[in-house]
């Protein structure tokens, strides 16, 4: 994997921790590379509080902004979100300093995750672990895109009592406090800027958890991205008919009823696709940003709507002792909880998720 670093990495601090990080990530095997368009992944320096965008190309590019967070850094949502926002970055990283030659670093994810490399490790741990945060943005391919085709049977515009299970769901996570407010993002981008968000992320808006239903062997209706999960109730808006995975194209294939202009399936749609696949069983699928101690966890933060955070999350299910009916963690992120339908999920688990996730 090539990788670059733009913007102004020089001052001190940055020149310090650019050629640390670098060290170590070319000890891995990645390779500097001095041209913006050949990279995969972009470390892209800014002074602390003006973030200036990378505006990449292509949605395979993945941008980690590095900068320098307020002292004293408490409050990560107002104080480092806005930051990863406006950098239209896939994670920010903000070097806060820690009473010693190292800072501390903050990492933010676009899943309002939160998490700290203590600047009192000796240099060569700080980096490794440095390191060990980013490298799943090296190693992740995206699968976001969405190919429409109007072709839903007639029978289905309306829904059926499986969509409808979805909108159940959506009112049990309101009434369980599962759902986070969405980040008033239009308060800190504007238009442009949100427009090259949403195509670089596929998504409708920022709003947290999914939910999923088998339609039959292949299709399995999902709840649409960015939109309000408390209301499910309209097909090709807020809920979408998942068809199947075109690996060719590298995106998922949606049916629609025609004359419908429809939103964005969640981003997670690939992992949700993978698990039916594999487990017949399976007549459902919730994610939520809350957890349950004790269950399995994935062993990296890949990002969301990627191909290895599905592959992570569904070998996971494989190995559950009853993958139909099983509750798997995503370290930093959340839960993915499988059954034979969604009120079936709410029945076992629904009163053991707490709305806080660990951060390590």
């Amino acid at each position: 994997m090539h990788f670059t670093f733009a913007g102004t990495p020089d001052n001190e601090t940055f020149r310090w921790f650019s050629a640390g990080l670098r060290e170590v990530m070319e000890s891995e095997g990645h390779r500097y590379t001095g041209e913006l368009d050949d990279a995969k992944l972009v470390l892209n320096f800014f002074p602390g509080g003006r973030p200036r965008p990378v505006r990449r190309k292509a949605n395979a590019v993945f941008v980690c902004a590095v900068t320098e967070f307020p002292v004293p850094f408490t409050e990560y949502m107002s104080q480092g979100y806005p930051t990863l926002l406006r950098a239209l970055a896939n994670l920010a990283v903000g070097l806060v300093p820690s009473g010693g030659r190292v800072p501390n670093a903050h990492f933010v994810t676009p899943e309002q995750g939160h998490y700290i490399v203590p600047g009192h490790l000796d240099p060569d741990a700080y980096f490794r672990q440095v390191y060990r945060r980013i490298e799943p943005l090296a190693s992740s391919t995206l699968v976001i895109d969405n190919f429409f085709e109007p072709d839903l049977p007639e029978d289905l515009w309306d829904g059926d009592e499986i969509s409808r299970s979805i909108f159940r769901a959506g009112r049990r996570l309101e009434g369980l406090k599962l759902l986070p407010a969405p980040f008033p993002v239009k308060d800190y981008l504007g238009e442009r800027d949100l427009r090259h968000l949403k195509r670089l992320f596929g998504i409708g808006g920022l709003s947290y958890g999914n939910v999923s239903a088998r339609y039959d062997d292949d299709w399995f209706w999902m709840s649409a991205s960015g939109v309000d999960k408390s209301n499910l109730q309209d097909i090709g808006h807020h809920i979408l008919m998942v068809k199947d995975y075109d690996p060719g194209r590298n995106g998922m294939r949606v049916a629609h009823p025609p004359g419908v202009v429809p939103k964005r399936v969640s981003v997670d749609a690939i992992e949700h696709w993978m698990i039916y696949r594999e487990h017949p069983g399976v007549g459902a699928i919730l994610h939520v940003h809350g957890w349950i101690n004790g269950v399995p966890s994935t062993e990296f933060n890949y990002p969301c709507g990627t191909r290895e955070l599905g592959q992570a999350v569904a070998d996971l299910v494989r190995e559950a002792e009853d993958p139909n009916r099983c509750v798997v963690g995503l370290k930093n992120h959340g839960l993915t909880i499988t059954g034979t339908s969604l009120d079936e999920i709410f029945e076992r688990v629904g009163d053991h998720i707490v709305p806080t996730v660990p951060m390590d």
